[in-house]
This record gives C-alpha cells, structure tokens and sequence, in this order.
C-alpha cells in the first residue's frame, strides 16, 4: 500500500506529516529557510509540501516545544521556559505538578527532518495527521484493529506533546490542539490531531482499508434503519 493511503482512504486536506529524529541532516534535503516561532509551525510548512530540516536551535522561540522536544538549553533558556510555565500557572491554564507529566523525547534534539508523508526522504519516527472527528475516529478505529492504540487520554495542551507520547509509547496518541497551535498552523477549530508511530504506519494503513469500507456498509445499514424508523413524536 502506497504512502498516500491515509490521505486518499480518509480524504485528508491536509498532507500526513513525516518526521524523524537523526544524528545528522540527510543528504539533498535542506535546512529550514527561516524559524519558525513554534515547532508546530514546522508542521503547517511540511503539510503544504516543503521538505527541510531543523536543528536544536531552531525550536528555542518556544520553550514548551523545546521542552517536549528534549532541546538542550541554556540556564537562561530554562529560565524563560519557566517564565513561560509560571505566567501558564498564574492563568490557573497548568498547574506546576502537571509540567513532569508532559511527554518529553528522550534523547536530545540533534536534527529533525520533516516532510510531507508522500515524500519522506528518510523513514519516519512519527507521521502526524490533522483532521476532522470523523477522519480521526477512523484512525482510531484501524489502530485499535492493530493493536497499537494508545491508552492515554486525548491531549489538549500543548499538541507538541503528541509527538513524544506517540514514540516513546510506540502507541498512536491524540490531541484535540491547543490555542498555540491553532495560531501557529492555522488549524480550524474542527480539527484535531492523531500521531503515529513511524513503525505502526503499515499496519495501521491495512487495517484503515478494512475500516473506511466497514463503515461505508454500516451507514448505509444505519440510514437505511433510520428512514424506515417512525419519527419520534415530542410530548406536551
């Protein structure tokens, strides 16, 4: 099955984003033109087609996604990063004992490489959808077919976590994507996020085929059902 299946099976508008964490850039592949404010944004450039890398020092503008990316920083940069996390606390948006539980990769950030999923240069260590609810049920559904569902709640903030859970897991995660994010990537407040690890990509795509025509059949049982279904009359 090709790379596209998650798009064409689920009628994606968005490209499926291919990242990877190496030790070293690829070779043709491009380093990021500019920096983006948030490691999110570097999503929003990949969906639309650019295929680039990073290095550590272009994911310091947010200290969050710093965070969760396991970026190296300087006592300085810890210390706007918990700037940042006690103007959160102040907003009663985090509470302090919630910022170890937030998913972190557990290596240092040496080079990430992003790409849409149709043109990864190298395999992915996580493929990152945004979609709608019914698009990611779907998902869902075809990762809980293979057995490589997360257990974990869908995440709110930040989304970046997503990344880090789904890897260090190797278990699909969910967010619904924080407000940082939205601004960041443009994201309608319809969509949501779903990542994948790299590894489960196959399996997933298998099933997802199976689940996309089980639930084409099964509506068409539900409205058929529906329409044949006495209208519920209101009581005075």
């Amino acid at each position: 099955m090709p790379q596209t299946a998650l798009a064409s099976l689920l009628g994606l508008t968005s490209s499926p984003v291919a990242i990877a964490f190496v030790d070293a850039a690829p070779a043709g592949v491009a380093h990021a033109a500019t920096v983006e404010p948030a490691g999110c944004g570097y999503w929003r450039r990949a969906a639309a087609g650019e295929v680039f890398y990073t290095v550590a020092n272009d994911h310091k503008r947010c200290p969050v996604g710093a965070h969760t990316h396991n970026v190296p920083l300087s006592p300085s940069e810890q210390d706007e990063l918990m700037g940042l996390v006690g103007t959160m606390v102040g907003l009663s948006y985090l509470k302090m004992e919630e910022v170890a539980q937030i998913p972190t990769r557990k290596t240092p950030l040496e080079v990430a490489v992003y790409a849409p999923l149709d043109a990864a240069p190298v395999p992915p260590d996580v493929v990152l959808v945004r979609g709608n609810a019914r698009q990611l049920m779907l998902l869902a559904e075809a990762a809980q077919a293979a057995g490589v569902a997360g257990t974990g709640a869908t995440m709110g903030r930040p989304t970046c976590a997503v990344l880090p859970e789904a890897i260090n897991s190797a278990r699909t995660s969910a967010s619904f994507g924080c407000v940082g994010n939205r601004v960041y990537t443009g994201a309608a407040d319809t969509d949501a996020y779903f990542a994948i690890p790299g590894a489960q990509l196959r399996a997933i795509e298998d099933q997802l085929a199976v689940i996309v025509r089980a639930n084409l059949e099964l509506e068409k049982f539900h409205r058929a059902r529906a329409a044949a279904s006495p209208t519920a009359q209101p009581t005075l």
